[in-house]
């Protein structure tokens, strides 16, 4: 149970959670517009993440909090975090240290274009 104060009560009325009280976060180079990876919070992870400069995630494999790059050195350092008009995906925009996905990757998006039909636009 963590110690610190919660996540402000403001902003945790604003989030929508999927049935394991989780929001998806996408994490973007902030500089470049990168998209990097996709990862998971909860309440605590948010609240760590918004005050304490480095971004948490909720581990739903592992079952724990986990912050990017303790045993990688792989850091993100948060530049802002921001909430979309439904509520239930943050956009964290990051200082990206390293690679951000754990395959040793710069990004997680690098597994291959899935050959869509490209869109004629307006």
């Amino acid at each position: 149970m963590p110690t610190d104060p919660a996540l402000d009560p403001s902003v945790a009325a604003r989030l929508k959670r999927d049935e394991h009280g989780l929001v998806a976060a996408i994490v973007q180079q902030h500089d470049s517009g990168e998209v990097l990876m996709l990862g998971w919070m909860d309440d605590e992870a948010l609240r760590r993440t918004l005050t304490e400069g480095r971004v948490t995630f909720w581990s739903r494999s592992r079952q724990e909090y986990w912050r990017k790059g303790d045993t990688s050195g792989h850091a993100q350092h948060v530049r802002s975090v921001a909430l979309d008009c439904d509520g239930d995906a943050l956009l964290v925009r990051v200082e990206q240290v390293g690679a951000a996905c754990h395959t040793g990757d710069r990004t997680c998006f690098d597994a291959g274009d899935l050959g869509a039909v490209v869109g004629a636009g307006a």
